[in-house]
């Protein structure tokens, strides 16, 4: 999991996939932390991309850096513990202007069951599962 937050945090942006309804949607994000030994990323609860997580948690990340690509298949989990927002936050002090552990719009969410591939073309894939 080391690896995967390293690689998504280097790149700075990576992109999100979700489903609304039968339309896939993609995004860029720059979100990323690990708490309480769990992969986590950031959004708001008003958002659309918010909505269509909770509808179907299944998410795809992709990342590209350094002639290497990423690809995270995951499901999301919603936390609501004011310490995960409070940490992920401290590690985005841009974004607190926006955002506060307090308020009912903040979203951290953490990933499971996720599987986790770097590849390039000229490395064998690096497969991870966390």
């Amino acid at each position: 999991m080391k690896e995967v937050y390293e690689f998504l945090k280097e790149c700075g942006t990576y992109y999100l996939a979700t489903m609304d309804g039968d339309q896939p949607r993609v995004r860029p994000f720059g979100t990323v932390d690990i708490f309480e030994d769990k992969l986590y990323i950031q959004t708001g609860k008003s958002k659309n991309v918010s909505k269509q997580m909770q509808e179907n948690p299944k998410i795809e990340i992709c990342a590209y850096k350094d002639g290497k690509w990423l690809r995270v298949t995951a499901e999301v989990v919603r936390d609501e513990n004011k310490e995960a927002k409070k940490h992920m936050l401290d590690n985005y002090p841009n974004l607190q202007d926006k955002y506060s552990p307090e308020d009912d719009n903040t979203e951290v969410l953490y990933l499971k069951n996720a599987k986790a591939i770097i590849s390039s073309f000229t490395e064998e894939d690096v497969t991870y599962e966390f």
